[in-house]
């Protein structure tokens, strides 16, 4: 492979945007296809990348850009786990093209140039092997959420979007702040070289080394939205358009992407007995408490988006716990929990947008949810069901495709049998039991349980209501266009499913690789560059 084939998914969505704003938004065809077309190569990209990788186990494609020693210039690094989120970010982002052309794409302007810069952003984040390059496309995808979190109009957006901005903007400075104190004290900023550092740095700066990096993990944990640093998450998500808030359900796994990559490759068994693990125990409870809190909301939610939100809390919550614990065997699932939890919370989102509103209304799409209590008392009336005659009552076809889609998302929610969440969190959970009597593995166990059965309640409270005790409900049409992304989306999940063998096997190869960094160090770091 031409190692000139990994800046390609950074440099497409650039230029894209770039054309994009010069043909301007009344050209509004030609900017579609533009979009259409640069994330169709973008998954040949990946595609190609992916396959590139999975040639062996240890295989790393390495880009220096102007041929700089990997220690002070700007390197790129393809592995099996970069590579793979490249693939989710640009089948994700394939796959919201049609719903969001349908009607949301046109509330405000630029929606496509700021869904190539978000793109650039994500597999910069991705493919990147330096921390200050790190924080270059980790600005540059918050910028371009910026936009796309206000995208639209209303009081409740603003709001929301505003709120994002200020807590993200504290993010970035903290992300600042820690990548400076770690530069001070091994001067460099390669992710490689300060794998290969950390052992020998000396005891007298390693307490600062380690303020630096515990004040880094706290910026991606923010990202991440742990408890108690995620308050923003579900009003925000809610807030925006459900083509945003689909696509900023990948953006939670940025943050996990990175808490996975530095605590294996930085603080792995490698780093020495004084820095070995650091942080783990952090990511582990946190990962319980946010369990907690997004359980505790999802059943409280009494809004549809905001159900969603939750879902994403206990999916990051979720995948934290399992980073925490540091087996291979539990990161395998847990890549696989995440892929599907992905692509099932966007299939939500945007599955809650179209019972929402009609896209008419340029101020607030939510569907609100009655409280317990009054759920008995809605009185049958017209809408959901079209009588024909007094023995035979028919279900319209896109409600029926409407309720389809919603119980597949309970299903893959919830990781409830036959669907390819279940298989997710089969590959996370079975390998906790075999990692012995450890406190965490069975507390963290045991809430994924108890989250997933929170789930099937919430989501049929939901469902019982939107689609059988309030018979009177006139639903929004819901357009083919928009339908399609669901479908895809959720289809997905399903070849996923009958087709599991070969993606766990290839996440298993990843898990090993990442645990086991030195193929990574010595590829990004050539004999020439080792540290004497």
């Amino acid at each position: 492979m031409s190692n000139h084939l990994i800046i390609a998914p950074i440099v497409l969505p650039l230029l894209v945007a770039a054309l994009q704003l010069l043909v301007g938004e009344k050209r509004r065809r030609t900017v579609l296809a533009l979009s259409v077309a640069s994330c169709v190569v973008l998954v040949l990209l990946a595609a190609a990348l992916m396959l590139a990788v999975a040639g062996d186990g240890a295989l790393t494609a390495v880009y220096r850009i102007g041929d700089w020693p990997a220690r002070f210039g700007i390197v790129l690094v393809a592995d099996r786990l970069s590579a793979l989120m490249v693939l989710l970010a640009s089948v994700l982002a394939l796959a919201l093209l049609p719903y969001a052309l349908g009607r949301w794409q046109h509330r405000g302007g630029h929606f496509q140039p700021l869904l190539q810069f978000l793109l650039m952003g994500l597999n910069g984040a991705f493919l990147t092997g330096d921390l200050f390059n790190l924080f270059v496309f980790f600005e540059v995808l918050l910028a371009a959420s910026y936009g796309l979190a206000l995208h639209g109009s209303g009081a409740r957006r603003v709001s929301a979007g505003l709120h994002y901005i200020a807590v993200n903007l504290t993010a970035s400075m903290l992300f600042l702040l820690g990548v400076s104190l770690i530069f001070g004290v091994t001067g460099t900023l390669n992710m490689a070289a300060l794998a290969e550092l950390i052992p020998h740095v000396p005891e007298r700066t390693r307490a600062l080394l380690h303020a630096g990096a515990a004040i880094l993990g706290v910026a991606f944990l923010i990202k991440t939205a742990m408890w108690p640093l995620g308050f923003w998450l579900p009003r925000t998500y809610a807030a925006a358009s459900p083509a945003v808030a689909a696509m900023f359900a990948l953006m939670t796994k940025v943050g996990i992407y990175v808490l996975l990559r530095l605590s294996l490759l930085l603080f792995g068994d490698g780093a020495g007995p004084a820095s070995s693990h650091f942080g783990s125990g952090w990511m582990l409870w946190g990962g319980v408490a946010t369990v907690v809190a997004g359980t505790i909301g999802m059943l409280g939610a009494r809004d549809l988006a905001k159900l969603a939100g939750y879902n994403v809390l206990i999916s990051s919550g979720t995948l934290l716990g399992a980073i925490g614990l540091q087996l291979p065997a539990v990161t395998a699932g847990a890549l696989a929990y995440l892929v599907i939890s992905t692509l099932a919370i966007a299939a939500f989102f945007l599955v809650a947008g179209l019972l929402a509103s009609d896209g008419d209304d340029d101020t607030d799409d939510s569907l609100s949810l009655e409280p317990y209590e009054q759920l008995g008392e809605a009185s049958a009336g017209e809408g959901l069901y079209a009588k024909e005659d007094e023995s035979r009552v028919v279900i319209s076809a896109p409600i029926a495709m409407l309720g389809a889609s919603f119980f597949a998302c309970a299903l893959l929610l919830a990781g409830l049998p036959p669907l390819s969440g279940f298989l997710a969190k089969f590959a996370m959970l079975a390998p906790m039991l075999e990692a012995g009597p450890r406190v965490g593995a069975i507390v963290l166990f045991t809430l994924i349980i108890v989250a997933g059965f929170c789930t099937v309640i919430a989501m049929c409270r939901a469902g019982i209501q939107i689609f059988w005790v309030e018979p009177e409900r006139i639903f929004p049409k819901v357009r083919l266009v928009e339908s399609a992304s669901i479908a895809i989306l959720l289809g997905l999940c399903l070849l996923l499913t009958v087709l599991a063998e070969a993606p766990l096997r290839y996440l298993r190869d990843t898990a090993r690789q990442i645990h086991t960094p030195a193929a990574y160090i010595q590829q990004v770091l050539p004999a020439a560059e080792a540290q004497p």
